[in-house]
């Protein structure tokens, strides 16, 4: 039987949510972004997958923010992993979910991996269906799609959406030829966004780029692909699977890959079960994904030597209480104050920058000059203190940042795209004691 549709608060709007099963793992479902958790039920194959995952774990299904049954994304925002990362932890919270086994299929691994990097605390274990890290071809990511050839598959894409449902041809082709599941599938089309929001979500598509979180996971992990995967390719997966440290790589027979009840999945969820209800107890829970903030006073000895001891220490205790306001007001963590700035993490990068034109605004107004730089990356919790290389890194990088600006690494751009920044690139640099070159970024 159909679950109950409730709604959980997040900070962007409300969330629709489902609770089924009855098993002793926790198991929320992260699937493709466009859904609709009332219309899964519709469809035989869907509460077929839906049932069987529900007969060894209790699930969490829901749909992300602006999509399905769940609120518009606000004007302000648009699609993007950190804004439907926020969508996880308000469902985990309102469903009582302190950890759980985090599935994600499709675009939904995306948010699966991030959310494993960032909250380890709170992840089980993380299995991931047909995966792909980064959609788009570059000079150090041959297996990607070209971005030309991409831009043709999203125009397709859009203009079967809810009206042919041609693009099973690609993502489905077991029942590409059935005319009940057409019938069906365009009309969940519909139901789960406008054309004008599956146009930005197929952008966000394009840009997103998690390759650089992959070494940060250190969860138990299961990446399952599809080998004859027209779209989301099994080349994708096995990235993945190769990146993740200790990662089990499982490549199953088939080409069908969304939406992800079509085809014969049971092989898929028998993987499935024995990986998640499996005993995952030695997770270590001392490193965690963050986007790590520092923050610099520009030309403070000399500021200092021309207004004295007595107003220096006034007016760094005043840019002390602005910089820790604004990283309390936007959800981030103080370590510490480092003389004429500060060290402080977040778990969202959106919230890290933000964090840092509010500070460099405010603190302004007092007469002086800040610097900041970000990076995400891999930190390990010691005490009331952090350290990794993580660290390491955006102290390195704020110091190319620009008098007065934000400079950010590569990974900030990246888990930041869909946001409102813009991001203006400075060049590749060698990292004081960092190994290889980086590529840094101004913020607008």
């Amino acid at each position: 039987m159909q679950p109950e549709t409730k709604y959980a608060k997040s900070p962007n709007g409300a969330i629709g949510y489902q609770v089924f099963g009855q098993g002793p793992v926790d198991l929320v479902f992260v699937s493709q972004w466009g859904t609709n958790i009332d219309n899964y039920w519709d469809e035989p194959s869907a509460s077929r997958y839906l049932d069987r995952l529900a007969s060894f774990s209790r699930v969490i299904l829901f749909d992300k923010l602006g999509t399905g049954v769940s609120d518009p994304i606000p004007p302000s925002r648009t699609p993007g992993v950190d804004l439907w990362i926020e969508d996880i932890v308000a469902v985990m919270e309102a469903a009582g979910s302190e950890r759980a086994a985090m599935v994600g299929d499709t675009e939904g691994g995306t948010m699966a991996i991030h959310f494993a990097a960032m909250y380890p605390e709170r992840t089980q274990s993380l299995v991931l269906i047909n995966t792909v890290a980064r959609l788009l071809r570059s000079t150090d990511y041959p297996i990607g799609i070209p971005p030309n050839v991409a831009t043709r598959y999203a125009e397709l894409f859009l203009e079967q959406h809810g009206t042919t449902g041609d693009v099973l041809i690609m993502t489905a082709p077991s029942v590409a030829d059935d005319s009940r599941f057409r019938r069906w599938y365009v009309r969940f089309q519909r139901s789960t966004m406008p054309p004008e929001r599956l146009r930005a979500g197929y952008r966000w598509q394009q840009e997103v780029d998690v390759t650089g979180v992959l070494s940060s996971i250190t969860v138990p992990t299961l990446v399952i692909h599809r080998r004859d995967n027209l779209y989301h390719r099994v080349a994708f997966g096995k990235y993945v699977a190769d990146r993740i440290p200790g990662a089990e790589w499982v490549e199953l027979g088939g080409a069908d890959s969304s939406p992800f009840h079509v085809g014969e999945y049971q092989e898929i969820l028998d993987h499935v079960e024995r990986f998640v209800t499996g005993d995952n107890a030695h997770m270590t829970e001392t490193r965690r994904l963050s986007t790590i903030l520092f923050t610099d006073i520009v030309g403070s000895t000399e500021q200092a030597s021309v207004l004295g001891d007595q107003r220096w220490l006034d007016l760094l205790g005043d840019a002390d209480r602005i910089c820790s306001t604004q990283v309390e007001r936007f959800g981030g963590t103080m370590i510490r104050a480092t003389g004429d700035g500060i060290l402080a993490i977040f778990d969202s990068p959106a919230a890290a920058v933000t964090t840092s034109r509010e500070i460099l605004e405010q603190v302004s107004t007092l007469g002086i000059e800040m610097r900041s730089g970000l990076h995400t990356g891999e930190i390990t919790l010691e005490g009331d203190t952090i350290g990794g290389i993580g660290v390491h890194i955006a102290s390195r990088v704020m110091d190319h940042a620009p008098d007065g600006g934000i400079a950010v690494s590569s990974t900030v751009k990246d888990l930041t795209v869909g946001s409102s920044f813009r991001y203006d690139a400075m060049g590749s640099f060698h990292l004081k004691g960092i190994p290889g070159e980086w590529n840094l970024y101004a913020v607008r």
